[in-house]
């Protein structure tokens, strides 16, 4: 498979913007272990390659352990996740497959039970930025590195 194009270059701008977006995000606070189970997991979902080969990478960087990154794909069945991971991680996923799931109350009650307004807000924002990233990634067909 080869790259088709690099967005960076050729929307300099946009790209631009998504890094500022990256940025609001890392300065907001969010859980940084949070932050990386919601990239790994949508980036699971949209099959994205890159992303899944940078964050798993940066997650074990930054004290994930092997165990709970091999077994992010199973979340509902594995017992190491906390209660607000796994209502990011519902909620991760309604999102990510919109199309499919128009995000039901309930996921979006769970969310709201263990995080204040503010907090879904950035957790929301986080799984729409990288859903962002994946589809420029998948479209561009950025190999990992």
């Amino acid at each position: 498979m080869e790259p088709r194009m690099d967005i960076s270059k050729l929307f300099p701008a946009g790209f631009q913007a998504m890094l500022g977006m990256e940025e609001a995000l890392r300065k907001s606070g969010i859980d940084k272990t949070l932050y990386a189970l919601i990239k790994i997991r949508a980036s699971q979902i949209n099959s994205c390659a890159f992303c899944i080969n940078m964050h798993t990478r940066d997650a074990r960087a930054a004290g994930e352990t092997e165990q709970r990154i091999y077994c992010l794909n199973a979340w509902r069945e594995a017992p190491f996740f906390t209660e607000k991971e796994r209502a990011a991680l519902a909620l991760t996923e309604s999102v990510t497959l919109l199309a499919d799931t128009h995000v039901p109350d309930e996921v979006f009650s769970t969310a709201t039970a263990v995080f204040t307004k503010e907090e879904v807000a950035v957790v929301t924002m986080a799984i729409v930025v990288i859903n962002a990233w994946n589809r420029i990634v998948v479209t561009s067909r950025t190999l990992p590195q």
